[in-house]
């Protein structure tokens, strides 16, 4: 299976230029349009299909005791998927293409999306612009996603091994706290950044994460109130538990998909990778289309549900090849044995 990438060079100054010339002004404009229906279906579809495996893990559980442990380790496992979704929906409204309209896209990108995974859209918008800017360069903010590999298989098996534990999702939640707290310098890769002008006083500290965190614990605590008014509160805690065994997992995956063993160029078709998914991926590393990774850097304004048209014009164009599929991706992120 061919998946090298054809002579033919996009950067991020002239790829919307670029594309224009080959695909036609009419079909530029069309992969542009937004819709607020689209959007409110991918939020609610989201939210349904978690809603439905929380319930699936509770039912085995009252149902089936300690036989429902398959079932229910399966549950958590797809829970964490959609949870990434939640977190790709929030770089979607990032980009202002959740919604067509500018209110909704921010209202519900921050409170359905954003918040209950501990983002803030304004913070991850302005973090997650850098990167597009900045890819395949010194200056990626995101380029520690990255690093190391390619590595051998027992290292990558540590680092599954450190998700799957719980310990990746731990020390997420901690340095998010640190950032609200005003402590550490906002991102999303585990970088630990002092702020050199950060509250010193406890007080300070506290008021600081109260007030970066309201979205995230005001969520949190309707969800968990609605959940014990209604008599099933193992829901929330079924919730956490895709957030902190599966969730991180499922992130890792998809960053390697999308950047790792590429090259270090201002090339999107060089420092950026599309992967083919099919259902268990998608449900898992790729929601919402995210795994058309290089026309998103190419046309960061053409919505997630676009993404697969614009995709199906560039490989007839012979822009892309075939993609590679997630395992190919994973054993060359492994292959330094």
């Amino acid at each position: 299976m061919d998946t090298t990438t054809p002579p033919f060079e996009l950067e991020r100054s002239t790829a919307r230029d670029q594309l224009t010339e080959l695909l036609g002004q009419e079909a530029i404009s069309a992969l542009h349009i937004r819709s607020d229906v689209r959007g409110w279906l991918a939020v609610a579809a989201c939210w349904l299909t978690i809603v439905a495996l929380l319930l699936t893990a509770l039912l085995a559980i009252t149902r089936l005791g300690w036989w429902s442990l398959p079932v229910v380790l399966v549950c958590v496992m797809f829970t964490g998927g959609r949870i990434l979704g939640l977190a790709i929906l929030s770089h979607e409204a990032s980009h202002r293409t959740l919604f067509n309209s500018p209110r909704l896209n921010d209202l519900i990108g921050d409170w359905l999306c954003a918040a209950p995974v501990y983002l803030d859209l304004k913070k991850y918008r302005q973090h997650h612009a850098r990167h597009h800017v900045y890819t395949g360069t010194d200056k990626d903010v995101d380029l520690p996603l990255i690093q190391g590999f390619p590595t051998n298989s027992r290292s990558l098996m540590r680092k599954f091994f450190r998700d799957f534990s719980g310990q990746t999702g731990v020390k997420s939640l901690i340095g998010f706290a640190l950032m609200n707290a005003g402590q550490i310098r906002w991102n999303v890769t585990g970088v630990v950044e002092w702020l050199p002008e950060r509250p010193r006083h406890l007080s300070q500290q506290v008021l600081t994460f109260f007030v970066n965190s309201r979205r995230t614990l005001i969520f949190h605590a309707l969800f968990f109130t609605v959940c014990w008014s209604a008599g099933v509160t193992e829901l929330f805690f079924l919730w956490w538990a895709g957030y902190l065994f599966a969730y991180p997992f499922c992130i890792r995956v998809r960053s390697i998909a999308e950047h790792a063993v590429t090259e270090r160029s201002e090339d999107m078709m060089k420092n950026t990778r599309t992967t083919r998914a099919g259902f268990i991926s998608r449900a898992l590393f790729a929601p919402y289309h995210v795994n058309f990774h290089i026309e998103h850097h190419c046309l960061v304004a053409v919505p997630f549900w676009q993404l697969p048209r614009l995709h199906q014009l560039v490989q007839q164009a012979g822009i892309l090849p075939r993609p590679p599929g997630y395992w190919q991706v994973i054993k060359l992120a492994s292959s330094a044995d």
